[in-house]
């Protein structure tokens, strides 16, 4: 069924990962590399070092994401970022950590992952917020890494994501024609087999524990789906969907500093495991 498909649609284009020399010709000034001045030591050739991670919110500016009763998903998400992102700083300072974006701004999906491959990231890690439209008492965590969704829910939210690209200019030409509204052409992308998906898998079967055991959080487990903003990354993946905010208590929750520290320890202590089990050759 596959090949008819492919045999079918233009959106063959999708499935081919851009040359390794095209990636990195557009060196443009990423968001943010680190606070302080000078940046970490990371000619160490040894193998297997994690030196480098981006970090992700989803959304921002233009695009607010979910709505929640008392706020929206680019500004939590953001929230969430940062708080990550200065507890690897703080804990490990020679990694170097690089944001799409510090602030409330609109990132198209197509530049995040470029600013991740143009870093020559080691690990990507996306959050976002999730939404409910059917009932306001789903809550929970899911990470997603890239593939074929096996349900509709899995599929709704990979819409949704992928929706965004809809606020972009010349968006048809920039995704190869591929529609966020097409379930089609989301089994076109998501049959993209990426070469980190055991590493993706791996990294997302750490976070989702992690909330379990250090945030005491309801895991709704690992998942699969197609999602643009994994699509063209060259290193392992993951899309983080940190709670509901169609969920009234939830919602307050993300909002709350103590929900954020919680959401972001619990990411970095999977982070930290990651980054020691492939250092170590696992």
């Amino acid at each position: 069924m596959t090949s008819l498909l492919l045999g079918t649609l233009p959106l063959l284009a999708l499935t081919v990962l851009p040359a390794p020399d095209a990636v990195f010709q557009d060196q443009k000034q990423d968001t943010v590399r680190r606070n302080d001045a000078q940046e970490p030591d990371v000619t160490n050739d040894a193998p297997n070092q994690l030196r480098t991670v981006v970090l992700d919110a989803g959304h921002g500016g233009k695009d607010p994401g979910c709505l929640g009763r008392k706020t929206r998903e680019s500004r939590v998400v953001l929230k969430l970022v940062l708080e990550l992102g200065r507890k690897i700083k703080q804990e490990m300072p020679k990694i170097r950590v690089i944001y799409t974006r510090s602030s409330d701004h609109f990132v198209e999906l197509a530049e995040r992952s470029a600013i991740a491959n143009r870093n020559r990231a080691d690990l990507f890690i996306s959050i976002h917020c999730n939404a409910s439209p059917s009932s306001s008492r789903v809550y929970g965590t899911e990470t997603y890494t890239m593939g074929l969704h096996k349900t509709q829910g899995n599929l709704d939210v990979a819409k949704r994501e992928n929706s965004v690209i809809l606020k972009e200019d010349n968006y048809q030409q920039t995704y190869k024609g591929f529609n966020p509204n097409s379930p089609l052409a989301h089994i076109m992308l998501a049959n993209y087999q990426h070469a980190f998906m055991g590493s993706s898998i791996n990294f997302a079967e750490k976070v989702e524990r992690s909330f379990r055991s250090s945030a005491d959080r309801k895991s709704n487990g690992v998942k699969q789906a197609g999602f643009v903003v994994l699509w063209r990354t060259t290193m392992p993946s993951v899309l983080i969907e940190a709670g509901y905010l169609t969920n009234p208590t939830e919602e307050v929750y993300l909002m709350s500093e103590e929900g954020q520290e919680e959401i972001a320890s619990a990411i970095y202590k999977a982070f930290a495991q990651y980054k020691q089990e492939i250092e170590a050759g696992g």
